[in-house]
């Protein structure tokens, strides 16, 4: 499908303002303190004091002027930030305002911006049941509205299933070093114990934040008799009749068991996660949860 591009730029332009008005000290601050840069670095010399840590005393100063003098470290800040967004077909997705895509370009951009305010590079790895598209982590506002660009872009094209494992095997590949990934996903993958154990991996090494995004379609559904509904990631038809209280009633529970190994799996794992919905706010979810990772440490 032909993207539209006055279309797509109302959509980025919609959303530069909309996150540019959730982000404030408050939020910056707390992002700030939840997630730490990579070690601390030598920042300057001076004076000792009373009460300093003597195991900081910079002995060859000390010797050269006769008069103890301490060394002072500071926190090597810089992160690298990379959203690994799912653009499979199942993220086009969506019963009210807005589609699951659109959702997690919103979240994406949000996260992105503040991590732009606090100096940190920020890249992007779209997938669906391939790599879709790399951006490697670079800094400034511009990165941000491309990286929302990319992702709503990628909507009009979405097809295919969704390869977490596939996406977290790349990611292992490009970022050497350790990062923050934030990975966007509906998590609706045919192969999730791949994935799992994948994830297992990464998040040792990096510091992995997931945001299962859903649509409440998608855990009950509506009772509008018999309906022909299609997997957008396979093509699937299936002729349901959702008048019958016992295929809501299987519908909502198989959604609900999955949801619940999803989140038990995470919580088994120490990988933190923040659960959005197209049909509710986010904000303070991830105030939350940069407030809860800031006490903890």
């Amino acid at each position: 499908m032909a993207i539209d591009v006055k279309e797509l730029m109302a959509k980025v332009g919609k959303i530069r303002i909309l996150t540019n008005r959730l982000i404030d000290d408050q939020l910056s601050g707390d992002y700030h303190s939840t997630f730490k840069g990579q070690g601390v670095e030598f920042d300057e010399v001076r004076p000792y004091v009373a009460g300093d840590d003597v195991r900081t005393i910079d002995w060859n100063v000390t010797a050269r002027t006769g008069v103890p003098f301490i060394k002072r470290f500071s926190e090597e800040r810089e992160l690298t930030v990379l959203f690994l967004v799912d653009v499979s077909g199942s993220q086009t997705y969506g019963s009210v305002q807005r589609s699951k895509a659109e959702l997690a370009a919103e979240v994406s951009a949000l996260l992105a911006l503040t991590a732009i305010r606090n100096q940190d590079k920020i890249g992007l790895i779209l997938f669906s049941d391939q790599i879709v598209k790399f951006i490697p982590p670079r800094k400034g506002r511009q990165s941000v509205m491309r990286l929302v660009r990319e992702v709503l872009a990628a909507e009009d094209d979405a097809t295919g299933g969704t390869d977490i494992a596939g996406a977290l095997r790349f990611l292992n590949g490009v970022q050497k070093r350790r990062a923050v990934v934030f990975l966007v996903s509906d998590f609706l993958s045919a192969k999730a114990d791949d994935y799992e154990k994948l994830l297992r991996v990464v998040a040792r090494r990096h510091d992995v934040v997931c945001i299962p995004v859903s649509d409440p379609a998608e855990s009950e559904l509506p009772n509008v008799g018999l309906a022909e509904l299609e997997d957008p990631e396979s093509g699937e038809l299936v002729l349901v009749d959702t008048a019958d209280p016992s295929v809501r009633r299987q519908f909502a529970a198989v959604a609900k068991a999955e949801t619940e190994h999803r989140d038990r799996f995470f919580a088994r794992n120490g990988i933190d996660s923040v659960p959005v919905a197209t049909d509710r706010p986010y904000i303070q979810s991830i105030r939350a949860l940069f407030k809860r990772r800031a006490s903890q440490r």
